[in-house]
């Protein structure tokens, strides 16, 4: 089994959000919640529409570790969430299938899985893409690994490095510069 990355590319973000908002709106918001909050695809499916409905913070408890965690959702997810909870029950699951299931987290690697595929874009994706692409976007604007790694609940920065990417693309981007 191989490591998925981070979508490093601001303009392949663009176009998955592109043509997810053209497939169906619920795919749009599953990925700009998983781009925009750094939670795990299976925090992100638990998720209730009472959870997110007219919130700008939202408490849960994650469900790897079942450490409460507490985060804030940026203007844009508000308008988003907004726009998708308006008529739906407070209690029903946020993302839900065909069927009026919880989604589960194969369907949404489907999702994902199928943008990437129609868009012909090289990355080795997976439902923990989104979280690595928080963390690797937010590293690229903050520079605080310290800050990302209590985000992402990591054990260290260095631990933290390696699943953004970076440490790799350091490595290469060093090496390609070094010479003797």
């Amino acid at each position: 089994m191989s490591t998925v990355e981070p979508i490093k590319s601001k303009h392949e973000l663009n176009e998955i959000r592109k043509f997810l908002k053209r497939q169906s709106f619920r795919n749009l918001i599953l990925f700009e919640i998983g781009i925009n909050c750094g939670l795990r695809i299976s925090d992100i499916l638990n998720l209730d529409v009472k959870n997110v409905k007219n919130k700008d913070v939202v408490s849960i408890y994650e469900i790897k570790t079942g450490k409460y965690k507490r985060f804030p959702l940026n203007k844009k997810l508000q308008r988003l969430i907004s726009k998708y909870t308006k008529n739906k029950n407070d209690n029903e699951p946020l993302f839900k299938t065909r069927q009026n299931k919880r989604m589960d987290r194969f369907t949404a690697y489907r999702i994902l899985n199928n943008a990437c595929k129609k868009l012909n874009l090289n990355i080795n994706i997976g439902t923990h893409s989104l979280r690595k692409t928080f963390g690797y976007h937010f590293y690229k604007k903050y520079k605080d690994i310290i800050l990302l790694q209590k985000i992402l609940n990591h054990s260290s920065p260095n631990v933290t490095l390696c699943y953004i990417g970076l440490e790799q693309e350091q490595i290469e981007t060093f090496c390609k510069n070094f010479t003797l």
